[in-house]
């Protein structure tokens, strides 16, 4: 009689990259993947211990979706306009969204307010840290004018002990704060380790499934600016968005990056200020604050995040470099778009900028991807380079081509319908193909075909340095 070999079977160990999660039966300097060094830590899996085991749920069972009937359960509101207008109306229940971002830029301020606002409506949260006591948030809330009633705080980093305390609670919504610090005890590895971020994800996402209750993650962000842990984390969560902005300014962004309940377009703003967060109703307002109008090197470009146009200031400052390469320093603005302008701007209309270094800076610690800003970032080195003034009262957009070509951007009407709105008298963009009737008249529109004649009718003549430096 052949005898089993159950009881021989041991536990199984390799090493696993905690930057991507490749696995290897031997220990590597380096991952062959995504390139980190001293990534590997050594994991061992029991073969026969299953991960998660819970009952079936009832009536979970395969449905013909037509004989679905649609929830009843609606969004919940948080008491942030602009975060229930990033996650597409406002919380969908039982859903699980994670909230990035680099340390100190106010992840925990948000959350902490957003709790405090939820549980005022007499909807009992509970927010759960593994990074700070109860002393030390108890400050932080006397900071932020935070009473704390119906707010529950837990101190905890063990998985198994928050979710039967959660069971006990039954809050309306779940706080976590952060995600890598959390640890499962018949999970291998430390805290912040892949399995055990990958496992403690998963056992949330489903208790936030099975009570039909929202819960809020923060993640920490990694040197490059994506989220740390595995990539598996954020395909496991519903809602991924980056809380982003300068340390130092006083701004912050809350984008969209995954929805499976909404659009990832809408941003919303932030002001950070001795009392926490607050919204900013007029953001194009608030961020030309400071702006100066007729200032070499300086152009407003009318962008757009989500379906909300924004007027930013884009400066450029070109000065001669006679001791090495040219730099090139892009802060707010993709570095490769910032090269290619360069080259066209030298190609097609003729700057000798091969001996410049070249810095280009958004106002109000923004990031702007979108293309409309091409003319903008032009006209704003040409400007610096030589000393010539942008027309008073004037925005700029449009899409520069390898060949010095303009090329219209979309939502033009709404671009221009704000910049109005704010005063603006004139808007520099391409000449449109199909000549659209663009109805304003109270801006006056000057269409230019090329990059060369975008920078003749955008420019002033040049100013008079000696005037300048004798005041």
């Amino acid at each position: 009689m052949k005898s089993s070999n159950h009881g021989k079977l041991k536990s199984k160990t390799f090493f696993v990259c905690q930057q991507c999660g490749k696995q290897s039966p031997k220990w590597l300097g380096r991952c062959p993947d995504c390139g980190a060094w001293n990534s590997f830590v050594e994991t061992t899996v029991s073969p026969y211990r299953a991960a998660y085991s819970r009952p079936a749920l009832k009536g979970n069972k395969p449905q013909e979706l037509s004989t679905v009937e649609r929830s009843t359960l609606s969004r919940l509101s948080l008491g942030f306009s602009e975060i229930n207008r990033v996650l597409g109306g406002g919380l969908v229940p039982g859903s699980v969204v994670l909230i990035a971002g680099e340390p100190g830029i106010g992840k925990s301020t948000l959350l902490l307010q957003a709790s405090a606002m939820m549980a005022k409506d007499k909807r009992p949260t509970c927010y759960i840290s593994g990074e700070e006591s109860v002393s030390q948030v108890k400050l932080r809330a006397e900071r932020l004018n935070i009473n704390g009633e119906g707010l529950f705080f837990l101190s905890e980093t063990d998985m198994a002990i928050i979710m039967e305390h959660l069971d006990q609670i039954s809050p309306k919504l779940v706080v976590i704060d952060s995600i890598q610090t959390m640890y499962l005890e018949d999970i291998s590895g430390m805290p912040g380790s892949i399995s055990q971020v990958r496992e403690c994800a998963s056992r949330i996402m489903r208790w936030a499934k099975e009570n039909n209750v929202p819960v809020l993650l923060t993640g920490h962000v990694t040197k490059d600016g994506s989220i740390a842990g595995p990539g598996t984390l954020e395909h496991i969560v519903d809602v991924v968005l980056y809380f982003e902005g300068e340390p130092f300014g006083s701004y912050r962004m809350l984008r969209g990056i995954k929805n499976r309940f909404g659009s990832t377009n809408e941003v919303g703003l932030f002001e950070m200020g001795n009392s926490g967060l607050v919204e900013v109703d007029n953001p194009s307002q608030a961020l030309l604050s400071r702006h100066t109008d007729a200032t070499v090197g300086s152009v407003v470009v009318p962008t757009l995040e989500g379906s909300r146009p924004l007027l930013v200031e884009l400066q450029a400052l070109t000065t001669p470099n006679n001791f090495g390469p040219p730099r090139r320093i892009a802060n707010g603005v993709d570095f490769n778009r910032l090269l290619l302008i360069i080259a066209v701007l030298t190609k097609r209309a003729g700057l000798r900028l091969f001996n410049q270094d070249v810095i280009v800076n958004v106002t109000g610690g923004l990031r702007l991807n979108e293309p409309a800003i091409d003319l903008g970032i032009a006209l704003a080195i040409a400007s610096s380079f030589s000393d010539r003034v942008p027309i008073s009262g004037s925005i700029v957009l449009g899409e520069i081509g390898l060949n010095g070509e303009l090329r219209t951007v979309p939502q033009v009407e709404r671009r221009i319908a704000e910049a109005a709105r704010l005063g603006f008298k004139t808007c520099l963009l391409p000449r449109p193909s199909q000549n659209p009737v663009l109805n304003h008249a109270d801006i006056q529109l000057l269409e230019a075909n090329s990059l060369g004649q975008a920078l003749r009718l955008g420019l002033t003549k040049k100013i008079n340095r000696e005037t300048i430096n004798g005041e």
